[in-house]
């Protein structure tokens, strides 16, 4: 991904409140804000405009992320229609400063978000896969060119809605891959801008220890919630990971595994031997 300058406007001079986003040389522009700054974001006139918008917020069902996508011809009057859908606490709006941006391009760049949430696999989304908008060759590159943007800008913004599980391949090309090993199981992962990451194909212990119910109930709450979306399924009298998985640390990762407590900056170790706890001294 190309290096960028970003202009980031702080109206109200609070960083969690109204802001607005630019990058040089990028007809673009976003406007991020808390659902409590939405009165405020509608008197903007760039709302006037069309544009696509991400809400982000947690799905009261299960707890865990959820957006819903999507695209308009007057901004203001669909996120409006909005203030009945409950779950979403924050948003992020992209439009054109030149005003250029057509029903078929918004359509387009709705439909490519959809996809790349998808591959993503961070958030459940809350509306129907869009068919997207079929574009003459210069306009697919052009809206392909405007989704990029939207890519950088997003994590600034505050939302890893895009970003994949792992992080970018780019920013995790120089993350040594590391295995950690339990009765001739392995499992291999690696550090991520966001956590740490459990590749597909890891195994994992079937039974966790007894002593995780006392001393780390969350553990045995997140292996549960893992083989009941299918993430980690049984196989040959242990657990295999059917995908990529994030945990928000070393030890958490490598407890999954485990099957209870465990210093994940030891138990982690790369092709010598050398633990992610010497690795990062260095």
């Amino acid at each position: 991904m190309a290096s960028a300058t970003i202009k980031l406007f702080l109206p109200y001079g609070d960083g969690k409140r109204l802001r607005t986003a630019e990058i040089s040389n990028w007809s673009g522009k976003a406007l991020a804000a808390p659902r409590t700054d939405l009165d405020e974001l509608l008197k903007r006139e760039e709302l006037e405009q069309s544009g696509v918008y991400i809400l982000t917020g947690t799905d009261p069902a299960t707890a865990k992320p959820m957006a819903y996508i999507g695209e308009a011809e007057v901004l203001a009057d669909r996120l409006k229609a909005h203030k009945s859908r409950e779950f979403w606490v924050s948003l992020v709006v992209f439009l054109s400063k030149d005003e250029n941006l057509t029903k078929s391009h918004i359509r387009y760049l709705e439909g490519r978000l959809i996809e790349e949430a998808e591959k993503a696999e961070r958030f459940i989304l809350d509306n129907v896969k869009a068919s997207g908008s079929k574009l003459p060759e210069a306009d697919r590159y052009d809206m392909e060119e405007f989704l990029s943007k939207v890519v950088q800008l997003l994590p600034v913004l505050g939302s890893d809605v895009l970003t994949p599980i792992g992080g970018n391949e780019s920013r995790t090309a120089d993350a040594p891959n590391l295995t950690t090993e339990i009765k001739g199981l392995v499992a291999r992962g690696r550090r991520t801008p966001t956590g740490f990451v459990v590749l597909a194909g890891s195994q994992a212990v079937a039974q966790p220890r007894p002593s995780a119910e006392n001393y780390w109930p969350a553990l045995l709450t997140t292996r549960q919630e893992l083989s009941a979306d299918g993430s980690m399924v049984p196989k040959d009298g242990h657990l295999l990971l059917t995908r990529d998985v994030e945990f928000s640390s070393p030890s958490l990762a490598a407890g999954i595994i485990h099957g209870g407590s465990v210093n994940g900056l030891t138990a982690w170790r790369d092709a010598d031997g050398v633990t992610l706890a010497a690795l990062e001294a260095d």
